[in-house]
């Protein structure tokens, strides 16, 4: 079993910066794709950013690209998001997802990933 554990949320103006982190845990495996989520009250979860079992591809949705940056430390189990430039609009429970199916490439949808957290709140204030 795999342990996704997020932490770092919290509140912050518009136009400040945040990092969440993603601890994994458990059977890790050297090849593990990993991705965050967000959901706002009311709407779907939605990709935010993924990055493959190296560090070397990432992917990000359009809404958030050129603000945030993902990235990883294989030898700490552990993603980040850091978030700059942050709008009213990105206020939601982010969610940090793990899959081990050995993809080349990054998984945009919840369904390609096994393995959660249980999110951690970012509120923005305008």
């Amino acid at each position: 079993q795999v342990q996704v554990v997020e932490s770092g949320g919290g509140l912050v103006q518009a136009g400040g910066s945040l990092r969440v982190s993603c601890a994994v845990s458990g059977r890790t495996s050297r090849r593990t794709g990993m991705g965050w989520f967000r959901q706002a009250p009311g709407k779907e979860r939605e990709f935010v950013a993924g990055i493959n079992w190296s560090g070397g591809r990432t992917y990000y949705a359009d809404s958030v690209k050129g603000r945030f940056t993902i990235s990883r430390d294989n030898a700490k189990n552990t993603v980040y998001l850091q978030m700059n430039s942050l709008k009213p609009e990105d206020m939601a429970v982010y969610y940090c997802a793990a899959e081990q199916r050995g993809f080349d490439l990054i998984q945009r949808t919840p369904g390609g990933y096994d393995y959660w957290g249980q999110g951690t709140q970012v509120t923005v204030s305008s």
